[in-house]
């Protein structure tokens, strides 16, 4: 190894850690990638998160911190903030969230107050825990109630969200999901909160990066906030950020203390992010927000977008040829769920069997499952990262057909270690991070 490969420094003082780092290289290059929210950066991106910007401390936003000697990561912040707001249209954008769930939880406290009534889609039905999960800060800080899919067609049921929504007047409502393979309908939840006077929350960690491209509706014309991840398919480094399509005036007559004057929104979610729920930022991941958001701005990004629904569709296709149920029938975006029920395997069974054969997937419950969120009766799969890699239709119609031989002969252990050998020949075709081979 080169005095001057990116790991030779850690080589030099950290054996164990060395080979714990390259054991992860080697996983991620001789893998296919399935977990729907999981994605590769780019080089530029993975050498600003490992960067020196990670030494400041920046608590505040720029031109007002706590700290001096924050002239370049404001910089940066901005820089990352005016990307965003590109991006997605949008009047405002925070960046400093170090996760969606922070994102989330931020956004709760500003828009309605501990004990106050929150209603988000089922998690067992393609929620995410921070809408409402009895086991997440979300379920325990407010009162909780959930929507569900269709049982029939796996597709939000507005009647009943509406019914659930009169009922219990939430003061906020959460559409977006985790497992949830349609776009979401911000319209048709908007004219619900509009009807009780609740505020509407989108969560897009999921679709972000279609959001971005034009490929899946936006939330910002209908929604009072949007949240998101800023990795999945949007392809940045692990954070969160929070955007309103347009600021205003607050309504819970919060003023500003000296002046009197009404807060803006803005100002408000600033707070509950910082000192709300965090301190200092991560500034090194900020600038690294920044340069993904540069990437998603450019043309080829929309190509990119594209080709991940593209690969999920035939993929989805491929599946249901082999006898596989789909929720929902199929997909828009780059989720795939698979009921594995038909098949007598569980999801906990599949995801430990395709591990051993080098694909990587969750297990996942699908709605109205009767099996527990430990074994579950489905699989999620997805296709940011695969397609990152370059892979398209022909690869998705031969990862379907590695996923269905390893399901078929789930306790066969010669047959799984087939498949593992057309994994590493499908992987070696697609090279991951060339910079950091030897």
């Amino acid at each position: 190894m080169s005095e001057h490969h990116p790991f030779s420094h850690i080589k030099k003082s950290d054996q164990q850690v060395y080979d714990i780092l390259l054991r992860e290289l080697d996983r991620e290059h001789n893998t296919l990638e399935l977990i729907a929210s999981e994605n590769f950066v780019s080089y530029p991106v993975l050498e600003m998160a490992g960067g020196v910007m990670t030494n400041k401390y920046a608590e505040g936003y720029p031109g007002a911190r706590y700290y001096g000697g924050c002239e370049h990561v404001d910089e940066a912040e901005n820089l990352a903030r005016e990307r965003a707001k590109k991006l997605f249209q949008c009047e405002y954008a925070n960046v400093q969230p170090h996760s969606g769930s922070q994102a989330n939880m931020a956004t709760l406290m500003t828009f309605a107050d501990i004990g106050d009534t929150i209603m988000g889609l089922d998690l067992a039905h393609g929620g995410h825990l921070t809408h409402g999960s009895k086991v997440s800060f979300s379920g325990k800080m407010y009162n909780s109630v959930s929507y569900q899919v269709d049982q029939d067609t796996g597709r939000v049921n507005f009647d009943s969200v509406s019914e659930i929504a009169h009922k219990y007047k939430p003061k906020v409502i959460i559409c977006g999901g985790s497992a949830y393979p349609r776009h979401v309908e911000f319209s048709e939840f908007k004219t619900i909160a509009d009807e009780i006077g609740a505020f509407l929350m989108a969560d897009i960690a999921h679709p972000s990066g279609l959001v971005a491209a034009g490929l899946h509706p936006s939330p910002m014309p209908f929604c009072d906030v949007v949240t998101t991840t800023t990795h999945k398919t949007l392809r940045g480094p692990r954070g969160g950020m929070i955007m309103m399509g347009k600021d205003s005036e607050n309504k819970w007559d919060i003023v500003a203390p000296k002046s009197g004057r009404i807060k803006m929104v803005s100002e408000i979610l600033d707070s509950a992010v910082m000192p709300g729920i965090q301190g200092g930022p991560l500034m090194h991941i900020i600038a690294a927000k920044a340069i993904a958001f540069g990437e998603a701005l450019e043309p080829n990004f929309k190509v990119y977008a594209q080709n991940i629904i593209d690969n999920a569709k035939t993929m989805a296709v491929a599946l249901q040829s082999k006898g596989y149920e789909l929720i929902s029938g199929g997909t828009d975006t780059h989720v795939v769920l698979i009921d594995l029920s038909n098949k007598n395997v569980t999801g906990k069974a599949a995801e430990k069997a395709l591990e051993r054969a080098g694909i990587t997937v969750n297990k996942n419950m699908v709605p109205f499952d009767k099996k527990s969120p430990f074994i579950t009766s489905g699989i999620r799969v997805g296709t940011p990262a695969i397609t990152t890699r370059g892979m398209g239709c022909d690869e998705m119609n031969q990862i379907v057909s590695l996923i269905d031989e390893v399901i078929t002969n789930i306790d066969d252990q010669t047959a799984i270690e087939r498949v593992n050998k057309s994994v590493i020949e499908i992987c070696q075709s697609f090279p991951l991070y060339n910079e950091l081979h030897e």
